[in-house]
């Protein structure tokens, strides 16, 4: 199964399941200049077009991260995620941190949840990527908030509680761990029955977040890929993720009930 149906401008089509209960999501690909990943995301070079992820994601893929803002392979599991339990979502608030372009955080909007898409306050052009992920999916009164990680700024203060956050592949760089879930501590202290459901690729064995989770007084949940169907090579249509070691969990207060 080849790449996701490309579309003039820079869109490709990922489509969750067949039939007449079928959702096809048009997400675009980021131009030169656009972001790629970091607490949000991080810059192109201007001039440079990046490689899709399945071409770079077999290397280390920091290097400074000069990337553009694809649909990464962890994008694509937790939105088969959201997509298996769809029907738990309508009405339901939904925060997407370091959303990128979006791929979950568009699904759950369409599926009936009160989504607020968020990434990096210095990066505007990732927050116009939000934006055009959701006018070309039909949502466009769906908030973009400009949030970084790890700092306590008016929007972060000034947001309602919500019910999930969502995050895929944040866990990216090391350096970003503690910031990440400062701010995710800071989201669920808002709303203690709250969940952080995000996705991650396993990229070394010495990096962890358990002491990490300790400290914040957090505690995680592993969810099985092949629970929801998404212990494969292809999903929604694409040929991601591909052979990557993607895992999910979900984080919670240690000492909440709800969870």
């Amino acid at each position: 199964m080849g790449e996701p149906r490309r579309r003039r401008g820079g869109v490709r089509r990922y489509r969750f399941a067949e039939g007449p209960a079928a959702l096809t999501l048009r997400i675009p690909e980021v131009p030169p200049g656009g972001g790629g990943k970091q607490g949000g995301s991080r810059a192109v070079k201007p001039g440079a077009r990046p490689p899709p992820p399945s071409a770079i994601l077999g290397a280390f893929q920091v290097l400074d991260s000069q990337y553009g803002m694809y649909v990464w392979p962890c994008a694509v599991v937790l939105a088969q995620y959201l997509w298996v339990h769809r029907r738990s979502l309508p009405g339901k608030r939904v925060l997407e941190v370091g959303a990128g372009v979006s791929l979950p955080g568009v699904l759950a909007a369409k599926c009936g949840a009160e989504v607020t898409l968020s990434d990096s306050e210095e990066l505007p052009q990732c927050l116009r990527n939000c934006r055009r992920s959701c006018l070309l999916n039909g949502l466009p009164h769906v908030p973009v908030l400009g949030l970084t990680w790890g700092r306590v700024s008016p929007e972060l203060l000034s947001l309602a509680p919500v019910d999930i956050i969502l995050g895929s592949d944040v866990f990216f760089d090391p350096k970003d761990f503690e910031d990440i879930l400062t701010t995710i501590y800071f989201l669920l202290e808002k709303n203690p029955h709250a969940q952080f459901w995000t996705t991650y690729q396993v990229r070394s064995a010495d990096w962890s977040i358990e002491a990490l989770l300790c400290k914040w007084k957090l505690k995680n949940i592993h969810v099985p890929l092949h629970s929801f169907s998404a212990d494969k090579e292809h999903l929604a249509s694409s040929s991601l993720p591909g052979r990557h070691t993607i895992e999910m969990m979900i984080i919670s207060l240690a000492q909440s009930d709800g969870t």
